[in-house]
């Protein structure tokens, strides 16, 4: 089974096992949860270069033993900036990269080993970072915000706003994640699916609409949570009376098979994922959660990769999904109509069984002009959907905006 490692923030509860076990196998109530849920490569080189850059510095004394902790590498200043100070005193180069700043840009070092350098100001939201430390790039030993997925690694920072954002953590009631896995006969593999329920679906019985909400392709299953803090913007929305009560299931989007300590085997299908999703995911959520199994309360969404999936398999199954969300999708064909005849062979049709069709996309996103090919398309055959074009590119800070504006619209 693989390993996996990442940052978790919930302020109720995460568990292993079945919704509603007494007791979960693992349970934490904590605001802020580290959870070890990355592929075991990624996490292991990221841990190895951070004990690297660990060696270089000076040795800081332990936290509740007497001497203070360490300080924190970066530091958001009153004017919106951010300095960042990292010890390195063997270095030769440090660089910091991030999607808030165009290119690697290089730290001072001073007298002292350590190396430094402010940024911005920056609106407020959630940023990503990493460092390269003589050419390696490692994420900040020092922040416990960490964002890891199967390909990469970034450390995170939030710049406050005057008031909450959709995404943080606010005196609200809050829902729960579940982490579970199951047995894929489409994959050929045991996976896992982060799932989040409402707050009081432990403690009722009521039944629910789902949302499958897809990452992208640098991501996990748990990026939707770890990065994107979907818990958070639903405990938020609904709370407030914008967001019907729902069941957010998070599956991992590549067909590939969870044992990482050798050889990935590729599915031969090429349907695999897709397969996985509709024969194995939706049945043993709607078996074990209390759902409304029907289309009308089913919706898929989903990111880059995860957002053209969303449009692959939402478009071609308005049998089972009817709504549909693509955030930065990957949609590059141009010939929209061709690869999905059946949708636009008859408007009326499509538009009596679609309740939502939602696209976003930043314009400066390399994806934004298949985004605006598809809502053109729509358009074209006067197929009801919605179309933001935001500012900025690829970036999570958008994809949050997306699922805060996209799941009010749902299930009404």
């Amino acid at each position: 089974m693989s390993i996996r490692c990442g940052h978790f923030v919930t302020n109720k509860t995460w568990s292993f096992g079945k919704p509603g076990s007494s007791p979960p196998i693992i349970q934490a109530s904590n605001p802020v949860y580290n959870l070890c849920m990355c592929k075991f490569s990624v996490c292991a080189i990221a841990m190895a270069f951070s004990s690297l850059l660990a060696a270089q510095a000076p040795p800081a004394a332990a936290p509740g033993r007497g001497g203070a902790p360490q300080r924190p590498t970066y530091v958001v200043n009153p004017d919106k900036t951010v300095t960042f100070q990292l010890s390195a005193p063997k270095a030769t180069t440090v660089e910091l990269s991030g999607d808030f700043v165009q290119g690697n840009q290089a730290l001072t070092k001073q007298d002292n080993g350590v190396w430094s350098i402010t940024v911005g100001p920056l609106k407020p939201t959630i940023y990503n970072y990493s460092f390269a430390i003589d050419g390696v790039r490692v994420p900040d030993p020092q922040n416990p915000m960490v964002k890891l997925g199967d390909r990469s690694s970034e450390s995170m920072f939030e710049v406050p706003g005057a008031t909450p954002a959709s995404y943080d953590i606010q005196p609200v009631p809050h829902g729960t994640v579940h982490v579970n896995y199951y047995d894929s006969k489409s994959v050929g593999a045991l996976r896992s699916i982060w799932v989040y329920t409402p707050p009081g679906y432990e403690s009722g019985t009521a039944r629910y609409p789902t949302l499958y909400l897809l990452h992208g392709s640098g991501d996990t299953e748990a990026g939707w949570v770890v990065a994107g803090r979907a818990n958070m913007i639903l405990d938020n929305l609904i709370a407030a009376g914008k967001a019907k009560p729902m069941i957010v299931v998070m599956p991992y989007g590549r067909p590939l098979q969870e044992v990482y300590f050798g050889a990935s085997q590729q599915p031969s299908d090429r349907n695999a994922w897709e397969n996985d999703l509709l024969n194995d995911v939706i049945p043993y959520v709607e078996k074990l959660y209390r759902v409304t199994a029907n289309a009308d309360n089913r919706a898929i969404a989903g990111l880059s990769m995860g957002g053209g999936q969303a449009l692959q398999t939402g478009m071609t199954h308005l049998d089972v999904f009817h709504a549909i969300g693509a955030f930065s999708a990957a949609a590059r064909g141009q010939n929209i109509e061709d690869q999905y005849k059946d949708f636009f062979a008859d408007s009326a049709a499509t538009n009596k069984k679609l309740k939502v069709f939602y696209i976003a996309c930043g314009k400066t996103d390399s994806l934004f002009p298949g985004s605006q090919n598809l809502a053109d398309t729509l358009q074209k055959h006067d197929i009801k959907h919605s179309f933001t074009a935001s500012e900025e590119g690829h970036v999570w800070r958008n994809w949050r905006d997306y699922l805060t504006e996209f799941t009010p619209q749902l299930f009404r």
